[in-house]
């Protein structure tokens, strides 16, 4: 669980602050998720002795096969920050404390199955359930609508295929599919745009309905993902761009440090 530490030799205390506070820090970032399969940190720091006054040149963590709030499955997060000031007397008690609050540059994976997983989190089932839509009277009349089984499958050019199950009290289930591009919106918000109804892959009886069904999932969806509502304790995560790389979706931007948690 412990990281590295990369850094110029020192020898005596400065070894010692070094060692001190390169496993503070791994724990500290390590109580952001719930699990956490490796927390690597990496200070730089020249000369070392700077460490003694708080200074410190750079600050990077890399995490891999962590989750967030119990439900949310991360391939691998990192970030990096510039020159951190540190509150040292912090370091001595186990925790570690900024001076004042910084930014870093971050990169976040995730992976096909972890969206899927995702979707599947009780945050997001209980959003996708007993929906009263617009536009959907024709079908449900004042029924509501309920989401399940929702998978992803990812593709080239931020292309992402979606699939599900709506559910409506006394018609059963109905099947719909989709094709829809994802995009970055004001930084927090991800976007579903440029739908497109898959009408091959449902029933040919259910057409009419699914795609009404499925125009109602994306605007459901539109409604429901702002990373404000994902938050870690005390980064705040904004996103400049995201990208479909083979069964990844990989997510650029920065992280505004306020602070780190205390406890886990």
């Amino acid at each position: 669980m412990f990281g590295s530490f990369t850094g110029n030799p020192t020898t005596g205390s400065s070894d010692w602050g070094e060692e001190l506070l390169n496993n503070v820090a791994s724990r500290s970032i390590a109580r952001l998720f719930t699990q956490s399969e490796s927390v690597e940190v990496q200070i730089r720091c020249s000369p070392s002795s700077k460490l003694l006054q708080g200074s410190i040149d750079s600050f990077k963590m890399s995490g891999r096969g962590l989750v967030i709030r119990k439900s949310f499955p991360v391939h691998q997060m990192i970030f990096e920050t510039d020159a951190v000031s540190i509150d040292f007397s912090s370091v001595l008690s186990g925790s570690l404390r900024l001076k004042q609050p910084t930014q870093a540059v971050a990169q976040v994976v995730l992976t096909e199955e972890a969206i899927c997983d995702s979707f599947q989190a009780d945050l997001v089932v209980r959003r996708l359930r007993d929906l009263h839509l617009p536009g959907l009277e024709a079908i449900a009349g004042d029924r509501p609508v309920s989401f399940e089984n929702v998978a992803v499958e990812l593709h080239p050019q931020n292309r992402i295929q979606l699939s599900a199950i709506a559910q409506i009290p006394e018609l059963g289930d109905i099947p719909i599919a989709l094709s829809t591009t994802v995009r970055v919106e004001r930084r927090r918000r991800i976007v579903f745009a440029d739908a497109e109804f898959l009408a091959d892959l449902v029933p040919e009886s259910t057409r009419e309905a699914s795609e009404l069904l499925s125009r109602a999932l994306i605007d459901a969806l539109n409604d429901m993902v702002d990373l404000d509502r994902f938050d870690l304790d005390g980064v705040l995560l904004r996103l400049n761009r995201l990208e479909t790389q083979g069964k990844t979706l990989v997510f650029s931007g920065y992280a505004q440090i306020s602070h780190f948690p205390k406890s886990g």
